[in-house]
């Protein structure tokens, strides 16, 4: 195949003006602290798509947090942080840490030890942007932080601490499901270690989402010609294509409905198949909470999704019947619900609407300010 030079110039141009601009923002958010607020932030983290989406509102919202905390905010990468001295980032008042979900004992100890080295006086702030609902970090971080912010817990705390088959609450009951083996984990939460729990806020706020949501809400009505968008990837260990297998399967079950489950479309594709969609099935990733929760909402698609009545998160769509249509885990009332939601359109728009205004009302009145003001106190 002859490739074309101009749309490959094309290409190349647009890439590296997204890393100019990428790089102008990391050298504008690392700036030395102007010493004129009473409150330093100071944000250590990973530049991935993840972990950027729990960064990005501190960003967004700089000026509500200056005004309302007399706090400013600075950002620079914790291996970054690691390996130069950052003069003009020292005596934070408060350090906010990201750190791979593997973090060895001497990666992490370095890290901290750093960190109260060039800012003795702060409180220390983790950033928990995994995917699992498990608290694997608090034995080792419990000492050393005043606060532990995560995207969504459990409903009932008393589950931390558990035994599980695989080291989450999902590999537990798929492997148990499915009958697969898997050693038992028990991740160890300390006494008290509940009351720094702060639940913030998960894939609204990435920087290309969250503008979405302070905008008008997307079109709906009938004139969505796919009944149920389901392009799921079924590959991955043994529990998770399992799990995703099975909801393929429930998928392409259906009779007389239209819907797409094959991978491998572009993401503007992906997005603009979304806007002509009814329904978006979002099974579990390796976490209950996913992208597609959120790009569903967006593009004005009724989310459906195995039921997260056991999970606590904020802003929150998952309120069953109201924003999002709740499915038994072994989607054992897919069909029904599937076929009840075509049925009824007048639902599909109620839910698509509500679960619109609650994104909307969170980033257009700034919530993340407040959510996270024990953050900046």
């Amino acid at each position: 195949m002859k490739l074309n030079p101009l749309r490959l110039l094309a290409g190349r141009t647009a890439q590296y003006m997204h890393q100019k601009r990428r790089s102008a923002r990391a050298r504008f958010h690392s700036r030395a602290f102007s010493r004129t607020t009473e409150r330093r932030v100071l944000l250590l983290t990973l530049d991935e798509r993840i972990p950027q989406s729990q960064v990005h509102p501190f960003h967004h919202y700089a000026r509500a947090i200056r005004d309302g905390h007399d706090a400013e905010v600075r950002e620079v990468t914790t291996a970054a942080y690691l390996e130069g001295h950052w003069p003009g980032l020292d005596g934070a008042t408060t350090v906010c840490l990201q750190t791979n979900f593997d973090v060895s004992e001497a990666e992490l100890q370095r890290l901290l030890d750093t960190i109260r080295a060039r800012n003795p006086e702060a409180q220390l702030v983790y950033l928990d942007w995994f995917a699992p609902t498990d608290l694997r970090l608090a034995e080792r971080l419990s000492d050393n932080v005043a606060l532990y912010v995560k995207k969504h817990v459990f409903a009932d705390l008393s589950r931390y601490g558990e035994v599980t088959l695989g080291d989450t609450n999902l590999t537990d009951y798929y492997a148990r499901r499915f009958g697969l083996e898997m050693p038992e984990t028990r991740f160890a939460v300390p006494p008290g270690f509940h009351d720094k729990l702060l639940v913030g806020p998960s894939f609204a706020t990435a920087d290309f989402m969250i503008g979405t949501f302070a905008g008008p809400a997307p079109l709906g009505g009938a004139d969505r010609p796919i009944d149920i968008h389901a392009r799921l990837a079924v590959k991955g260990t043994d529990w998770y294509q399992s799990m995703r297998a099975e909801s393929v399967a429930a998928v392409t079950a259906l009779e007389d409905v239209q819907s797409l489950t094959e991978t491998g479309v572009g993401q503007v594709q992906y997005l603009r198949e979304l806007q002509h969609a009814k329904l978006c099935f979002s099974p579990f990733g390796y976490g209950e909470v996913c992208w597609r929760d959120f790009e569903a909402v967006a593009n004005g698609a009724v989310l459906l999704k195995p039921d997260m009545s056991h999970i606590r998160t904020e802003p929150d769509i998952f309120r069953p019947c109201e924003t999002y249509m709740p499915l038994a885990w072994d989607l054992s009332d897919f069909e029904e619900k599937v076929r009840w939601l075509l049925a009824d359109e007048p639902l599909r728009a109620r839910l698509a609407r509500n679960a619109f205004a609650v994104l909307h009302d969170y980033v257009a009145k700034g919530r993340f300010v407040q959510q996270l003001a024990p953050v900046f106190r």
